[in-house]
């Protein structure tokens, strides 16, 4: 059966399999700038992916801007933004929204879709990823993971820092 997000009550095919707690968080490919890339498996402690369709969107740019909120309180762990705006949009965006761009790391997986085939977020008729968290801990395990089913709707902050703080 496919997976299916929607937009607006539109649905959307998924590209690749959903992850779930428990699983090895795979290895994904993504660019730092436009000639630099990182390898997820360079990232240590505990991470939170933090997905998001564009950047340049209110729902998108209100979900960085509460993590940079919760990030003070969450000493070790580091937030990655994860969409498939191009590098330089991402560090427009931080710049303008004053975020720390060393606690909520931009990167874009605009290059090969990698991380977005490998984790099951990529809308491969939009190529934007839909939007999701997963917390993964310093062994490597995912302890939360969720596939917001309704593209333009924030996903579940209480849970996401309640999985984090249990890391």
């Amino acid at each position: 059966m496919a997976r299916t997000v929607t937009l607006k009550g539109g649905p959307l095919a998924l590209a690749g399999s959903a992850l779930k707690v428990g699983d090895k968080a795979p290895d994904a490919t993504l660019r730092k700038d436009l000639v630099s890339d990182m390898r997820l498996s360079a990232t240590k402690g505990t991470r939170v992916f933090s997905v998001v369709p564009s950047l340049d969107t209110p729902v998108c740019a209100a979900q960085a801007k509460r993590f940079q909120q919760e990030i003070g309180s969450l000493p070790g762990v580091t937030v990655y933004i994860i969409s498939t705006d191009l590098p330089v949009a991402q560090k427009r965006f931080c710049g303008a929204e004053g975020i720390d761009p060393e606690r909520l790391v931009p990167l874009s997986d605009h290059k090969d879709t990698d991380f977005g085939l490998k984790y099951g977020t990529l809308i491969p008729d939009l190529r934007i990823e839909c939007r999701a968290v997963f917390v993964v801990d310093g062994n490597n395990v995912i302890r939360y993971a969720e596939y917001v089913p309704e593209v333009a709707d924030h996903p579940n902050y209480d849970a996401i820092l309640a999985a984090i703080r249990a890391c």
